[in-house]
């Protein structure tokens, strides 16, 4: 039985205790629990966010030929705003999901709540694209900056024949997709099952709004 399975059964469990207790009493509890969902998307964001500046960090002091290269890079305005923008659309990111939060738990109007949850799934599929656009853009990001601050990368890219040239470009490629591969598996499985709890909430409340 797979992951999805699994959920819709334990939904239904649920459903099937929620028909023991009236109208009134089942819109707190889904409230809660849609409240407690955001609220650990917003404490998974702000660990990303960590995770992210660590990664950023520790090798800057550890390492002193990752010093040397990042502060080249940092002369390069396209780098500044690539890592800029990284950084301030997950600030976004949390921002938002912080909001979502405080709306859910602060509203005792089933359509309001119905409405942040809404805004909440938007929220992570737009974060969700633009992090796997970031992704793939920074690989040839990445060999633009090496092919203009490293004077041996420079000359073995000057000298390279058509042959070497495509197998780069298909490395490239293949870097890409791996990462991509993995980041999506990673927001799939940490977004992605809080998501679909969010989304059995917003279709539970539906249900009672009939």
């Amino acid at each position: 039985m797979d992951e999805l399975d699994l959920l819709k059964k334990d939904w239904n469990k649920e459903t099937d205790t929620f028909k023991n207790y009236s109208d009134s009493e089942i819109k707190p509890m889904i409230h809660k629990k849609s409240s407690t969902i955001v609220k650990t998307l917003f404490y998974i964001s702000i660990a990303e966010l960590g995770f992210w500046l660590l990664a950023g960090i520790l090798p800057y002091f550890l390492s002193s030929t990752f010093k040397e290269k990042l502060d080249t890079s940092y002369e390069n305005p396209l780098f500044v705003v690539f890592n800029t923008l990284s950084y301030l659309v997950i600030l976004l990111f949390i921002y938002l999901l912080y909001k979502s939060y405080k709306a859910i738990s602060s509203t005792d109007s089933s359509k309001k709540l119905m409405e942040s949850i809404l805004k909440t799934r938007k929220i992570i599929k737009y974060y969700v694209i633009f992090t796997l656009s970031l992704i793939f853009l920074s690989i040839p990001l990445s060999l633009y900056f090496e092919y203009n601050e490293n004077l041996e990368f420079h000359q073995q890219i000057v000298e390279a024949n058509t042959t070497q040239m495509i197998i780069l470009y298909l490395f490239a490629v293949f870097i890409a997709a791996v990462f991509l591969i993995l980041i999506w598996l990673f927001y799939r499985l940490i977004y992605g099952v809080l998501l679909k709890r969010l989304n059995q909430n917003y279709d539970e409340l539906k249900k009672l709004e009939i």
